[in-house]
């Protein structure tokens, strides 16, 4: 029997928040899991335990009702595949979250939050992010990949893994590259994941010079840990970043760790990230967070925060921001 089933969801998450710098608060359409998002999803059963999908997932901005996490960003960022799931594993082509980007969400409590995880901050929101701040640390590539082939593997025993490769997609160059592999063992309230990434071009092939100059490529490797003692979860991620340039190379070496404490019905969560590089620059970033959440529904609850943020040599930022957020 062949039949077939689709589904739409959006997660609006506004929210309010005010750096120390301004004067105003602004209204911002990030929150303290993930920016936000609405899409489609879809599949058919084509018999004998296999399928065929379709996913498209775009962010935007509530405040003002624009496409895309920031301006330039293009439409169906978030995903943008389809794929063939099967008793071996599923296999999908298109944009895709990376594996990297999506383990460095799920080993700290802010989860996705540009505004408060201080993981996703130090890593994809750092490196040509604010052209007027010099600063050789984080990831580049951003957290989807375009013109990709992922291939999932079935769960066994607890063991997940994926592998994903990506292509530059211009013509005379076939070196332009993005290549990833990531694991994830889960044995009752222990969970683990391992990813090693590299790629030596961010959106376009040969626009890493356009980040570090002499940038040619990264090599990146993460390990992550938590641990739920009921009473409070455990995080923390250990990320090492190699970076190669022309004539020589340097690496980051980035450490988090969080937790999640139950007070009532909500939640108290902290994080703290330390990072620091040995190029010239030479500088180190210590990012913390603090932030309480309150559910009103499973799908509703609202939150405030505040985080704190310091570059060596570049002074320090202040966030402090409350807001809602709804799944549908």
């Amino acid at each position: 029997m062949i039949s077939s089933a689709s589904s739409r969801f959006a997660r609006p998450r506004p929210c309010f928040s005010r750096r120390t710098s301004e004067s105003t608060f602004r209204l911002k359409a990030r929150s303290r899991i993930c920016r936000s998002f609405w899409g489609f999803r879809g599949q058919e059963d084509l018999g004998g335990g296999y399928k065929a999908m379709l996913v498209i997932e775009d962010f935007f901005r509530p405040q003002t009702g624009q496409s895309g996490s920031f301006n330039g960003d293009p439409m169906f960022s978030r995903n943008a595949y389809v794929g063939i799931g099967s008793p071996y594993g599923a296999l999908t082509l298109g944009r895709q979250s990376s594996l990297l980007y999506l383990q460095s969400a799920q080993f700290n409590p802010f989860y996705a939050s540009f505004t408060f995880s201080p993981t996703i901050n130090q890593l994809y929101s750092a490196l040509g992010t604010y052209p007027a701040y010099r600063i050789n640390q984080g990831i580049p590539g951003g957290t989807s990949w375009s013109n990709a082939i992922q291939y999932a593997a079935p769960d066994f025993s607890g063991l997940s893994a994926h592998v994903m490769y990506a292509l530059g997609n211009q013509a005379g160059d076939d070196s332009a590259k993005k290549v990833s592999a990531q694991a994830t063992w889960t044995r009752g309230s222990f969970a683990m994941g391992a990813t090693w990434q590299y790629l030596n071009f961010g959106t376009t092939p040969g626009d890493l010079n356009n980040l570090v100059r002499g940038f040619q490529s990264q090599t990146a490797m993460q390990l992550g840990m938590t641990y739920n003692f009921n009473f409070v979860k455990l995080y923390g991620e250990y990320t090492y970043a190699n970076n190669a340039l022309v004539t020589s190379s340097f690496h980051v070496n980035m450490l988090q760790g969080g937790l999640s404490v139950p007070v009532g019905v909500g939640s108290i969560l902290a994080s703290y990230a330390w990072s620091r590089d040995n190029s010239t620059l030479n500088q180190a970033r210590q990012t913390a967070t603090l932030s309480y959440d309150y559910p009103f529904s499973k799908r509703t609850d609202v939150y405030v925060g505040y985080m704190y943020d310091h570059v060596s040599k570049l002074s320090s930022g202040y966030t402090a921001g409350a807001g809602i957020q709804t799944r549908f």
